[in-house]
């Protein structure tokens, strides 16, 4: 197929990009916002398209003459935005892109919103029809950004389908090094028990389910959610990482609620100058809220079948984070 990604210059949009063409054989074009990222892409042999999702003006000819757009851009958080930031990228952008596949008669358009729409997972493992609970500005225009896509592939009469990924990682993934760096390090702050759900999503899994909902015909305008074959608690999580990286890790256990105010209190004095708090509520919630989810929609309608084990894809990361002197 000829493909178009977005998001290429991040961690999972960068996966994407590459495993569609070294190991599907996919025409792959990728969206970039400068010309330094152009240059980096085009050595590697993409196609480049300039312009970025507030650009609405340069989406149609990124979009032209391709058979699917993946929309994995995203603005993540980062401290000192406002929520018009987020909404322009997670919410307008989606829509807009929508509209362009649609005009340059591109037959699907597959967008990675995130299982952070539903929010803490009461009664795990949740489904696709699971409460939807955002928590926050990310996970609010994430939400939003479902529901403008449906409205604009509605009118236009483009196939759209909705890929809601867990945790992702794997190498060359910065979010979760200080769970895994940590604990290889044989260091690592607990907070709370560790008893809450956590669910991870090996990124090559993760690019194969993108596929899947590109190519199966009847995903058209189904939501999924993608995640690895591994559910386990926190804790748990911590014992497998230490065991892979065969070191025991010292525990610093602390209660939830006196960091969490302290977040609270670093967010309110950061906020205002743009710089990212030593301490903030979203890391808090990290070992608080429960995440398991349920991808027998995937599995039956997609064929999608997670094959890397999360001790497996633990070790990946971790030889990674060694060869780049990370731990």
């Amino acid at each position: 197929m000829r493909a178009l990604v977005t998001g290429v210059t991040g961690f999972t949009g960068g996966h994407l990009a590459r495993r569609l063409r070294h190991t599907h054989g996919d025409t792959v074009r990728v969206l970039v916002r400068n010309e330094a990222q152009a240059t980096v892409f085009r050595d590697e042999g993409f196609e480049v398209a300039m312009g970025d999702l507030t650009d609405e003006g340069s989406l149609q000819a990124a979009c032209a003459g391709m058979d699917v757009v993946y929309n994995i851009a995203a603005l993540y958080r980062t401290a000192g935005l406002p929520s018009s930031t987020y909404r322009a990228v997670n919410a307008l952008g989606v829509a807009a892109i929508v509209r362009a596949a649609a005009a340059a008669e591109v037959r699907r358009v597959v967008h990675c919103s995130t299982v952070g729409v539903h929010g803490d997972i009461e009664h795990p493992p949740a489904g696709e029809d699971a409460p939807l609970k955002p928590g926050d500005v990310y996970q609010e225009t994430k939400l939003e950004g479902e529901q403008l896509g449906r409205e604009a592939a509605a009118a236009a009469g483009i196939e759209l389908v909705i890929a809601r990924p867990t945790g992702i990682y794997g190498p060359g993934d910065r979010r979760l090094f200080k769970l895994f760096g940590g604990v290889a390090k044989g260091r690592f702050l607990l907070l709370g028990t560790g008893e809450i759900f956590y669910h991870l999503t090996y990124v090559e899994d993760l690019c194969d389910g993108f596929r899947l909902c590109a190519t199966v015909p009847g995903a058209a305008g189904r939501t999924y959610i993608l995640a690895g074959g591994d559910v386990t608690t926190l804790r748990e999580l911590i014992t497998i990482t230490a065991s892979v990286a065969r070191v025991t890790p010292r525990l610093l256990r602390l209660p939830v609620w006196p960091v969490w105010m302290a977040g609270a209190a670093c967010e309110a004095i950061c906020a205002p100058f743009g710089i990212s708090p030593p301490i903030y509520r979203r890391r808090v919630d990290f070992f608080t809220k429960s995440r398991a989810f349920d991808i027998t929609r995937a599995k039956t309608e997609l064929g999608f079948a997670p094959a890397v084990t999360l001790r497996d894809g633990i070790g990946r990361t971790l030889e990674w984070y060694r060869a780049e002197r990370w731990i």
